[in-house]
């Protein structure tokens, strides 16, 4: 089994329901943004890695985002008739992923700074951790309400606790999921598991990071993209 990751999952099959009238006829990844839609913001990163493959998962409206992302060489899997959830949508992913650690990635936030796949990569040490998440120190984020998911330890393990906000990218095992008997579940679940072993991990962001899970994530990440924000 590889050590390394050489895949990624995409997380695509959310209704995008807190982003209201944008998504009555289009899903999330589609929304415009800077001219092009969010989820092609989230590949650039993806193919600068050049994983062996790609895959993502849809549910909501899924025809025009399949050809988009087949046309990119993407691989899709369709959840029906359910969703499954972020745990759910990886495991029943698998058979397309490979075994071995994987790439995880949302597709509704906007990264200013380095690539997040590279850094995770280069600081991925298989033999100390289950799970390497890329997180945000608060003052780095944009359009993000919240208090942050996780506190930081001195030597980068991590706890539940306000501070450190998750940005959607990560390097995961995925062996555990096979002992996760729901069929629909978050990945939390499976942190949770890996957090009782003490093998979770984060790295902090050094660039800016905006949250476009919202309507008004749209015109700051635009700004962000432009350099307007400092």
């Amino acid at each position: 089994m590889r050590d390394y990751p050489d895949a990624i999952m995409m997380f695509a099959a959310g209704f995008g329901t807190r982003m209201k009238h944008l998504t009555q006829n289009q899903p999330k990844p589609m929304v415009p943004l800077a001219g092009r839609p969010l989820v092609d913001h989230a590949l650039d990163l993806a193919h600068a890695v050049s994983p062996a493959r790609i895959v993502a998962n849809l549910h909501y409206l899924p025809d025009q985002l399949k050809a988009h992302l087949q046309a990119q060489g993407v691989e899709t899997i369709l959840e029906t008739p359910q969703i499954l959830d972020t745990g759910g949508g990886l495991r029943n992913a698998l058979p397309l992923l490979g075994e071995g650690p994987v790439f995880t990635m949302n597709s509704d936030a906007i990264w200013a700074g380095p690539n997040p796949l590279k850094m995770l990569h280069a600081a991925w040490n298989p033999r100390q951790m289950d799970a390497l998440l890329m997180t945000v120190p608060l003052e780095n984020t944009l359009g993000h309400s919240g208090k942050g998911d996780f506190t930081l330890s001195a030597d980068g393990q991590l706890q539940r606790g306000p501070g450190q906000v998750y940005g959607g990218v990560q390097i995961i095992k995925t062996d555990l999921l096979a002992e996760i008997e729901a069929d629909v579940f978050s990945l939390n679940l499976l942190w949770d598991m890996m957090l009782r072993r003490e093998t979770v991990f984060g790295l902090p962001y050094t660039g800016r990071w905006c949250d476009v899970g919202h309507p008004g994530g749209i015109a700051l990440a635009e700004g962000l993209l432009a350099g307007t924000h400092v």
